[in-house]
Formats: structure tokens, sequence, C-alpha cells
């Protein structure tokens, strides 16, 4: 599951338990992610806090955007199917997925969902390199400047979440891959593969 011992669920007591019951209710399933934070459950509250807060406070679509393209940019399969998913189910955008799918670099996407994917992708990989020009680009596409910080918050979060999943070697659970069909699923493999059965 990790490349670290972590603690079965059934074995499990306290925050760790309480931890892997909250996981499992979100998902339906325990996520093969939950074991790369067994040791420290404070991390993956702490994280949960984070990650809720800037979720909330911004457009939950533009949201699932930039975290996408953060996810795809470090080569997160995890993250990228993940997000990819609750940007169809949660926002009900099949039609952004799909365009996705047939271009991951978002090229296809409307004028702002670009201009916010392709920035949120910067940030992720090469934030010192973002310049002055690249935030008058978001302003020129209509986002204010809360909007754009709102983009810098998601993305800079996803990169802590990816490299820890990553680091640890968590792979994308089966049940999250299934949700999709083949050819979308085989666009978002850009890193670790998925999960055996």
């Amino acid at each position: 599951m990790v490349f670290v011992e972590a603690v079965p669920e059934g074995e499990a007591t306290g925050a760790v338990a309480e931890y892997y019951r909250q996981q499992r209710a979100a998902w339906g399933f325990l996520p093969n992610y939950a074991a790369a934070f067994a040791s420290r459950p404070d991390v993956a509250q702490a994280w949960n806090g984070l990650n809720t807060t800037i979720r909330e406070g911004m457009d939950r679509r533009r949201f699932e955007l930039a975290t996408i393209a953060a996810a795809r940019a470090l080569r997160s399969t995890y993250c990228t199917a993940a997000h990819s998913k609750f940007l169809r189910d949660v926002c009900g955008d099949d039609a952004a997925l799909r365009s996705l799918a047939e271009d991951p670099l978002g090229g296809s996407l409307a004028e702002q969902d670009r201009a916010v994917y392709e920035f949120a992708g910067k940030v992720a990989t090469d934030a010192a390199a973002i310049q002055q020009s690249d935030v008058d680009g978001l302003r020129a596409a209509g986002l204010s400047d809360g909007d754009i910080a709102d983009v810098v918050f998601a993305a800079a979060a996803r990169s802590f979440f990816t490299r820890v999943l990553d680091g640890l070697g968590a792979q994308l659970d089966p049940e999250t891959a299934g949700a999709f069909p083949s050819a979308i699923l085989e666009s978002m493999i850009v890193g670790r593969p998925v999960a055996s059965g």
C-alpha cells in the first residue's frame, strides 16, 4: 500500500482510528493515501483543515481545475484522478473532464479556465518563475486579485499533498480508477500506476 509500515485499519486506535473512520466515511472505502498519514494523523487533520479552508473560500470548480493542473504538473496520478472525479461529480462538469483527457495541457478549455489551469501548473512546478505578466494575464481573463491568490493557495497546497503521497508510495485506489472509462483514466496516469485490486 505504501513504502512504510502503517497500522492496519482493524488494529487502529485513538487518533489513527478516528482518521481512518473519517476517510472511510468520506469515500465509502479506506483510501490508500490514509496509510501515508498513519504515523501522523495530526498532520493529516491539519492538512484537511487547510485544504477545506482553501476550497471553501473559492469557486469550487476553479479549485478543482487549479488542483488538477497542479497535480498533473507534479505527476500525481492519485490527485489528478481524484480531483477529476470531483470536477465531474461534484461540479457537474463532464465536458471539462473530457476536454482535459483529450488535451491534458488545457489548450481546449475556455479562456479563463485555460489561464487558471496554466497558471496553477506553473505555480506547482516553478513558482519562482511567476512574473507580473502571469498575474496580469489572469486579471485580463477576469480574475480578481483575491481569485488569483486562491489559485496560488490551491496549487501550493496540492504540492504538499502530492509529495507526501508519492514520497511514501501511495497508489490510486482501484475504486476511484474504476469511476472512469479506460481511455479517460489512461490520460490521468501521469506518475505512479493504479494500485492492483
